[in-house]
C-alpha cells in the first residue's frame, strides 16, 4: 500500500519518471504530425496558421481537458486504463462489456502501428544528410533487438528514460523558440479562428477530413498516458504535462515558421521533414540520435503499456489466461511472451508493408480513435456513478462524442491507403476474444 501512497505525491522523481514512461507516443508525435499535414500540398498562410491552431486545440480539448483533467480521476486504486476504467463501472450496466473490450482490441492494434512510425520518422531524418540511405533494414532492426530485450526487464534502461525525455522535450522547446525568434507573430495561431478557418475553406488545400485525420496523430498517445496512471499517479503527471505541453507547442510553431519561410512551395517532406529542418546542420546528427532514443522509448512504452493491458484483461476475465512473466522487481515490470512476440511480427510486418513514414501515416489514428470513443462511454458512466449531475455528464458526452466522431470520420477517409489495416488488427482481436469468450472456452 505504502507503493502506492508513494505513487500519488508529487516528486520530483516522479516527475522525472512521468517524462520517461508517460509521455513517449505524445512526445514524438512532432516528428510526423506536420508532415502529414501539409503531404505534397504547396505550403500556404492558411494551411499552416490553421494547422498549427488545430493542433493546440487538440492538445487543449482533447488531451488536456479529457485526459488529464478529467479522465485520470477514473484511478482504480492507483491503477488507470480502459479495463480499470470498466472495473470501476461494470455493475452499472451488462453491456459496458462491449466497448470494454472494442476499446481494449484497438489500444493491441494501435501497439503494432506505433513503434514502426515512430522508428522510422526518426531514423528517416537520416536521409538529410545521406539521401541514398536504405532505412527499412535500421528500422527491422531495431524492432527486432527491442522486443528481444522485453524478457529480461527494462529496470535498468527504465532509470535512464525519464533524463533522456527531459532532454528530448528540452531540445524540442528550445529549437522551436529559436525559430519562433524570427517571427513571433506565430502566436496569433493559437487563436481558434485560424482553426476554424481551414477547416471551412476548402479551395486551396486538401479536405478538411483529411487534414483532421493528420492532425489527430498529434494527441494519438493521450489514451496511453491514462493507461500509465499506476506507474506514476496523477499529480505527477498532471503537473509534468504542463512542461511537456509548452515544448510540444514551442516546437510546433517553430516547425510552422519554417514552413511559412517557403510559402508556396511544393516541399518533399520526406527528404525535407520540418521537425529537422529547424535544427542546426551542425547539430542534425545529434538531434536525428535523440531523436531515435526517444522513438525507442516511445516503443517501449507502448510495449509495457500492452502488456500491462493483457495482464488486467486477464484479471477480469476478459482475456485467456496467458503466461505472464515478472522480470524484475520494479511495479509495473511484468511481461508477456506470446503478445511479445505477436506485437513483434506485426510492427517487422507494417515496415515491410509500408517501408516508409509517410506511408505508415494513413494506417496510425483510426484504432486509436475508436478506442478513444470507448473510453468516452465510459468515462461518461463513471461520472455518473460518482454523482455528477446529469446535463454537465450530457455536456461531456456531446463533446467529446463530436470531437472524436469528427476524427474518425477523418480517419476514415484514410481507410483505403492504410487505415484498414490497424482496423483489420483490431477486429482480429475482437474476434479472438470472442471467441475464447464463446467458443473455445465454452464449447
Amino acid at each position: 500500500m505504502s507503493n502506492h501512497k508513494d505513487l500519488q505525491k508529487l516528486t520530483a522523481a516522479g516527475l522525472l519518471i512521468s517524462l520517461g514512461i508517460i509521455y513517449g507516443d505524445i512526445g514524438t508525435s512532432p516528428l510526423y504530425v506536420f508532415k502529414a499535414i501539409v503531404g505534397d500540398q504547396p505550403v500556404s498562410e492558411l494551411l499552416i496558421l490553421g494547422g498549427v491552431s488545430c493542433i493546440f486545440w487538440t492538445l487543449t480539448l482533447q488531451t488536456t481537458l479529457k485526459y488529464v483533467v478529467i479522465t485520470l480521476r477514473a484511478d482504480n486504486k492507483g491503477e488507470g486504463g480502459i479495463f480499470s476504467l470498466f472495473s470501476l463501472v461494470r455493475r452499472r450496466a451488462k453491456w459496458l462489456i462491449v466497448p470494454a473490450v472494442i476499446g481494449g482490441c484497438a489500444l493491441l492494434a494501435d501497439g503494432i502501428i506505433t513503434p514502426p512510425i515512430t522508428i522510422s520518422s526518426a531514423i528517416e531524418g537520416l536521409q538529410d544528410k545521406f539521401p541514398n540511405l536504405h532505412t527499412m533494414p535500421i528500422v527491422i532492426a531495431i524492432i527486432i533487438f527491442l522486443f528481444i530485450i522485453q524478457q529480461f526487464g527494462t529496470s535498468l534502461v527504465g532509470k535512464a528514460f525519464g533524463p533522456m525525455m527531459f532532454i528530448w522535450f528540452t531540445m524540442m522547446g528550445v529549437l522551436g523558440t529559436i525559430f519562433i525568434f524570427q517571427a513571433p507573430g506565430i502566436f496569433k495561431a493559437l487563436n481558434p479562428y485560424y482553426a476554424f478557418h481551414l477547416l471551412t475553406t476548402t479551395n486551396d488545400h486538401a479536405h478538411p477530413l483529411v487534414i483532421i485525420g493528420a492532425v489527430f496523430l498529434c494527441t494519438t498517445g493521450a489514451e496511453a498516458l491514462y493507461s500509465d496512471l499506476g506507474h506514476c499517479g496523477r499529480k505527477n503527471i498532471q503537473i509534468s504535462w504542463i512542461y511537456v505541453k509548452t515544448c510540444l507547442v514551442l516546437n510546433y510553431l517553430g516547425q510552422s515558421v519554417w514552413l511559412l519561410q517557403n510559402n508556396g512551395k511544393v516541399m518533399d517532406l520526406n527528404l525535407h521533414n520540418p521537425f529537422y529542418a529547424i535544427m542546426p546542420n551542425w547539430f542534425l546528427i545529434y538531434g536525428i540520435g535523440i531523436a531515435t532514443v526517444a522513438a525507442v522509448i516511445a516503443s517501449q512504452a507502448l510495449i509495457s503499456g500492452s502488456f500491462t493491458l493483457i495482464a488486467e484483461a486477464v484479471r477480469l476475465n476478459l482475456w485467456p489466461k496467458v503466461r505472464i512473466n515478472y522480470p524484475s522487481e520494479q511495479k509495473g515490470q511484468l511481461y508477456v511472451p506470446s503478445v511479445n512476440w505477436l506485437l513483434c511480427a506485426g510492427c517487422v510486418g507494417v515496415v515491410l508493408l509500408f517501408e516508409k513514414s509517410d506511408k505508415m501515416e494513413a494506417a496510425y489514428g483510426l484504432s486509436i480513435t475508436v478506442a478513444m470513443l470507448m473510453t468516452t462511454l465510459l468515462v461518461a458512466n463513471f461520472l455518473r456513478r460518482k454523482k455528477l449531475p446529469t446535463y454537465l455528464v450530457g455536456i461531456f458526452l456531446v463533446i467529446y462524442l463530436i470531437i472524436e466522431g469528427t476524427f474518425l470520420t477523418g480517419n476514415l477517409v484514410k481507410f483505403v491507403n492504410g487505415g484498414w489495416f490497424t482496423l483489420s488488427i483490431g477486429l482480429f482481436f475482437v474476434y479472438y476474444y470472442v471467441d475464447m469468450a464463446f467458443g473455445t472456452k465454452n464449447p
